[in-house]
């Protein structure tokens, strides 16, 4: 009798199971689980129970079977050691959250929308809420689950930034820290250049001066358009900073810790002006005429 059980469970045990690669495995106890499984078309039964008690409970969401078609005992194996199906998520510095989120819709299958709503619900800050970095995010995230990991891992990641440099962080100071990096980002050639723009945008901030800075226009949609005089005599935001003194009203894109230094311990200079060179760097003055200079040298 005991022979004839023990070649009926090594039988059953060979018996296929179809699967999908992915699969969601839901929250609660391994019989739930299993319940779950079976409404959604699984070929188990309560001696599956047994034997994942044995092997261990799954990882409740995404997880990465490997394969479509297994033996049982393989298929409840892979489904107690599977990782959860993880997606690389990237933010470039520089990239407007508009775009980002955009392209996030698109690459995870989500919601524009929602996307958008659930940041302004959950970032601090209009733009720069999320750090430009590369995240991992389990497969099948919600959107609202996204944009609340994202926010606030940033926001740990600024306060940790603002402790270190500051001993202290308050969120309009930051705001202002934020604003200043955006601007840095978009204007530097490198990272040996942010300090030197960015004792530039404080110079010309100390002497009441229009910042004139192109990169201020690349806000919202406007990411990767590039910079024209007809757009610089059209566009009324407060983004343009060659109509506007003083700093934008929020950063105009995400930033990177390079960015985020040079703004917070800008290179001590009396620089006023940069332009672009033929070798795509910068030469810095505080002249005037040496900047006319530099600009048409660059024509």
């Amino acid at each position: 009798m005991v022979l004839v059980l023990i070649i009926s469970f090594a039988f059953y045990t060979t018996l296929p199971v179809k699967t999908t690669r992915t699969l969601l495995v839901p929250q609660g106890s391994i019989t739930h689980i299993i319940s779950q499984l079976t409404q959604k078309g699984y070929a188990l039964s309560p001696i599956d129970r047994y034997i994942l008690v044995f092997l261990g409970k799954p990882q409740s969401g995404w997880v990465d079977i490997g394969a479509t078609r297994l033996n049982r005992i393989d298929f409840l194996h892979r489904l107690a050691t599977a990782k959860a199906k993880m997606e690389e998520v990237t933010l470039i510095p520089g990239e407007t959250t508009e775009l980002f989120l955009d392209s996030l819709a698109k690459d995870l299958n989500l919601s524009k929308n929602k996307l958008h709503d659930y940041y302004r619900k959950f970032s601090r800050y209009p733009e720069a809420g999320i750090y430009a970095d590369t995240y991992y995010v389990p497969y099948g995230i919600s959107e609202e689950h996204l944009m609340h990991f994202l926010t606030t891992e940033s926001e740990k990641r600024y306060q940790e930034i603002s402790q270190k440099v500051y001993g202290t962080y308050r969120e309009k100071k930051w705001l202002e820290i934020l604003t200043v990096a955006s601007i840095i980002q978009k204007e530097a050639a490198n990272t040996k250049e942010m300090p030197l723009v960015a004792s530039v945008i404080y110079n010309r901030l100390k002497r009441d001066m229009p910042l004139q800075m192109d990169g201020t226009l690349n806000y919202g949609k406007y990411s990767h358009i590039k910079v024209t005089p007809e757009r610089i005599k059209n566009d009324t935001s407060r983004f343009n900073t060659y109509k506007y003194k003083g700093l934008p009203p929020s950063p105009i894109g995400a930033v990177s810790l390079d960015a985020l230094k040079a703004a917070m311990k800008p290179a001590k200079t009396n620089y006023l002006y940069f332009m672009k060179n033929s070798e795509g760097l910068h030469d810095f003055t505080d002249s005037y005429s040496r900047h006319l200079k530099h600009i048409n040298k660059a024509r």
